[in-house]
């Protein structure tokens, strides 16, 4: 969704609502893609049931960290990276559900300085 350019008005109110949901919607894509990549690398290089898997994603996705303890060093490499991708992913979710709002605060505030 393009965002209005500095020279164009706010939005009206319906179409930020839509752009807020579209932005929110992109941030859970990303999350159910990244939950499900992880689950699927615990289960089939950690070798854990599909539960402990996804409950080991959900914990590294959520930045509260693993549950099992891997056993090899593919699992403990996978989990390394796995952890690192989160820390990006959960940067971009918050920058996503973000965008919307701190792109209509500061493009509000530009137009009372044109006044």
């Amino acid at each position: 969704m393009r965002l209005e350019h500095r020279e164009q008005p706010l939005a009206p109110r319906d179409r930020f609502l839509r752009r807020v949901a579209a932005y929110a919607l992109a941030a859970l894509l990303l999350i159910g893609l990244s939950l499900l990549a992880g689950t699927l690398g615990y289960r089939h290089l950690a070798g854990l049931g599909w539960v402990d898997a996804l409950l080991n994603a959900a914990m590294i996705l959520g930045g509260m960290g693993p549950v099992d303890p891997m056993p090899d060093d593919r699992a403990k490499l996978f989990a390394a990276a796995y952890a690192l991708y989160s820390g990006v992913a959960l940067l971009t979710t918050v920058s996503l559900l973000l965008a919307p709002l701190v792109h209509r605060v500061l493009h509000r505030m530009h137009l009372g300085d044109r006044g």
